[in-house]
């Protein structure tokens, strides 16, 4: 990739960057604009996947809202998500969770990694 690429994308990257992975049920607090306010939102859910690197890394977070399953997907270098939050650690086997997709209740849950 072309120096000067590379050094502009680093500029931008996160000095702390969030280290979570996939299973994990994280709290993502999003900045929300509405008119010439700025709030903070917060998303909480399960981590189905991560993708991409440097500065196009985005994560999608999954979560059950009234009985509807509602992703959000995040980049993890945005000025817009103020902080990632781990609230809990899942135990998985592979690096996408899309069969979540499919299951409801107490069918869609991770188990949680004990260490």
């Amino acid at each position: 990739m072309n120096e000067i690429i590379r050094s502009i994308e680093e500029e931008q990257l996160k000095a702390n960057a969030p280290v979570f992975h996939v299973g994990d049920t994280v709290r993502v607090y999003g900045k929300i604009k509405e008119g010439n306010r700025e709030r903070i939102q917060v998303f909480e859910g399960t981590v189905l996947k991560k993708q991409g690197g440097s500065t196009r890394a985005t994560f999608t977070v999954r979560k059950n809202s009234n009985g509807v399953g509602v992703e959000k997907t995040w980049p993890l270098h945005s000025p817009n998500v103020e902080k990632v939050e781990v609230v809990r650690r899942g135990k998985v086997r592979r690096a996408k969770l899309n069969y979540l997709r499919q299951r409801v209740g107490k069918a869609a849950k991770v188990k949680e990694l004990v260490k």
